[in-house]
């Protein structure tokens, strides 16, 4: 299981130049997108003069290898030691490849439910093509949920960030090396997940359900990380990938329906999984709280062409990962079908 330090609760960002201190760092670039430039900067300056620069050119998803190595100039020119990522799942992600090339520690500052800053997977982006891969390298050192960072983000944001969270936990109890302490995490990830997000969405101010669904990202991350990813996960880095869709927009279509291509496969964590939701049915319970944070259910509304779908079918069933049904390209085909125009599963 991955093993980093993890500071939680909100004030936490104070802890910040303790972090990099205890890494031996002494010029930290901070990395994030201009959207988050206020926290980016307010980073810097509580790292004073252990304080590199701030790159802000994070601008795209699914970390494109001409952006990172952009930023890895910026950072090279400024002699980093260190990178402190203030940010979503792509700002990790950049910091994610920036390890991986350097060998630089990471300390990570999620603004968003992504989860991805707990675990060793990492992904790149080149031609079209999404690559994803498993490094110890990439997990940050350190990791600061500080609520006080997420009650800025946007009900239409937060609701697909937090089924993107959803969908690792999901995955995780099928996973073809679940165990039961990973079974665990994940379905209790489900559980903060499915109470938090609705409040979010509709109190975005409360900061109590905004510290849960970061309870339940962080439950996510680690299940991610521990175990391996099945079909949903394929499927969205496949989407993603080659179609530039939003990242947190195309898990959150595609998660109903890889549930609902695994439902007789998997009948005791799809039960589980039903549980954790408080419904009848895994598949459909997903689906229906989806509906109730107000969030896309089709792949047609967040920018996928109708024509794609059978080279979407054909690259998902191309090197496919473990899956507990066995990956059949008239399934998958089908299952983007309903997933294309977002029909109840």
């Amino acid at each position: 299981m991955p093993a980093c330090r993890v500071l939680f609760g909100a004030g936490s960002i104070d802890r910040l130049p303790d972090e990099v201190k205890r890494l031996g760092a002494t010029r930290a670039v901070v990395i994030s997108m201009p959207s988050e430039i206020r926290f980016a900067e307010d980073a810097a300056a509580r790292l004073g003069e252990m304080s590199a620069g701030v790159y802000a050119g994070v601008v795209a998803q699914h970390v494109p290898v001409e952006m990172l190595r952009d930023a890895r100039e910026y950072a090279r020119k400024l002699g980093a030691d260190c990178y402190v990522v203030v940010g979503g799942g792509s700002t990790v992600g950049v910091g994610k490849g920036l390890a991986l090339e350097t060998g630089l520690p990471i300390v990570a500052v999620p603004t968003t439910y992504a989860g991805s800053e707990m675990t060793p997977i990492y992904g790149l982006t080149e031609d079209g093509i999404k690559k994803t891969g498993r490094d110890r390298k990439v997990m940050p050192k350190a990791v600061i949920y500080d609520v006080n960072l997420t009650l800025s983000l946007p009900p239409r944001i937060a609701g697909p960030s937090g089924i993107n969270a959803l969908a690792h936990c999901v995955e995780a109890m099928y996973a073809e090396d679940a165990n039961p302490i990973v079974s665990l995490l994940a379905e209790e990830g489900i559980r903060a997940l499915a109470r938090a997000l609705p409040i979010v969405v509709r109190e975005p101010g409360n900061v109590a359900a905004r510290s849960d669904a970061q309870y339940g990202a962080w439950l996510g991350g680690t299940a991610l990380g521990s175990v391996g990813m099945s079909i949903h996960h394929k499927l969205c880095h496949t989407l993603g990938g080659s179609f530039n869709l939003p990242h947190a927009e195309t898990h959150t279509v595609v998660l109903p329906h890889a549930t609902a291509y695994n439902r007789a496969a998997a009948p005791a964590a799809m039960a589980r999984i039903a549980a954790a939701l408080g419904a009848a049915d895994a598949a459909q319970g997903i689906y229906d709280l989806i509906g109730t944070l107000g969030a896309p259910r089709a792949l047609k509304d967040i920018g996928m062409p109708g024509d794609g779908l059978d080279h979407a079918a054909d690259l998902a069933t191309k090197n496919p990962y473990y899956n507990p049904r066995p990956i059949e390209r008239a399934g998958i085909r089908e299952l983007l079908e309903n997933a294309y125009n977002g029909t109840r599963p």
